[in-house]
């Protein structure tokens, strides 16, 4: 019932307008031994460039661990912990090998009128991070700010506010140091088929530009939803997904370029398969 998090602020709108919207070839295939560890393998085929990624998880109480190894020879590992000490409270400990510089500690916290996450590198002069918001979950404003404490210097400084109502939300986020200003809506005009609509408009300070994105989405079904979404830029994009069974999807989009049509389109799938 609370704001959520900084980074949930604006989530409605930019799930909308990108999540699922792809130009690669991707391929994921989740499987659980008897023990309860969660295994999935991807590949994505990136222009000529295949990259692999394995990634297990276990779940024993409220204590997660995560391992992720990539085509890139790293290992991701993060440890979480929820409700450690008070109730709202989970600890987020992360680090990639071979990287000895990669560790961090994060605590996020989440109460009724608040959340608070905060992030410290586990280094001798480490980049700290914290970001909140305040408010309800009606209304909640937030910040997100960085210091590197090896020079002194902000290296992130963002604010938003966000406003929500029982099918409408809209937010305003000033990042990049100030540079951008950002200005979304999320729609919900229709639960019974999730049709939604959704824009974001940024604009650039420094370089006095303008980019407008409109989208929207549609469940042909239960199980089949249609997305599209066109920027000022001439850019146009669609995508159709299908659960062809519980948690497996399928999902194919396309990108075009209105203002160059004799260039081919852009075309990605992906497959997702769960048990």
């Amino acid at each position: 019932m609370g704001p959520g998090l900084y980074s949930e602020i604006g989530k409605k709108a930019r799930d909308l307008l990108y999540k699922d919207f792809l130009t690669d070839q991707k391929f994921s295939v989740t499987t659980y031994t008897a023990n309860g560890v969660v295994i999935t393998a991807t590949g994505t085929k990136k222009n000529d460039f295949i990259l692999g990624e394995l990634q297990s998880q276990l779940k024993s109480k409220n204590v997660t661990v995560d391992l992720k190894a990539n085509s890139e020879s790293n290992v991701l590992t993060t440890f979480t912990i929820d409700e450690l000490a008070t109730p709202g409270l989970k600890t987020i400990i992360s680090f990639v090998l071979p990287d000895q510089k990669s560790g961090k500690v994060e605590l996020q916290y989440l109460h009724d009128y608040t959340g608070i996450s905060a992030s410290l590198g586990l280094t001798a002069n480490p980049v700290v991070n914290f970001s909140g918001s305040i408010g309800s979950n009606k209304l909640a404003v937030g910040a997100d700010v960085s210091l590197d404490t090896a020079t002194g210097n902000f290296t992130k400084y963002n604010a938003a506010l966000n406003l929500t109502n029982e099918d409408l939300i809209a937010s305003l986020i000033l990042s990049d140091k100030g540079d951008n200003l950002t200005a979304s809506y999320y729609h919900l005009v229709s639960p019974l088929t999730s049709t939604a609509v959704g824009a974001e408009l940024t604009h650039s300070f420094s370089s006095n530009e303008n980019t407008l994105t409109f989208g929207t989405q549609h469940a042909l079904d239960p199980i089949t939803t249609i997305k599209a979404r066109f920027n000022n830029y001439g850019k146009a994009s669609a995508l159709i997904q299908h659960q062809w069974r519980p948690k497996s999807l399928i999902t194919l989009s396309a990108e075009v370029d209105t203002k160059a049509i004799e260039k081919s389109s852009k075309v990605g799938l992906s497959l997702l398969l769960k048990p």
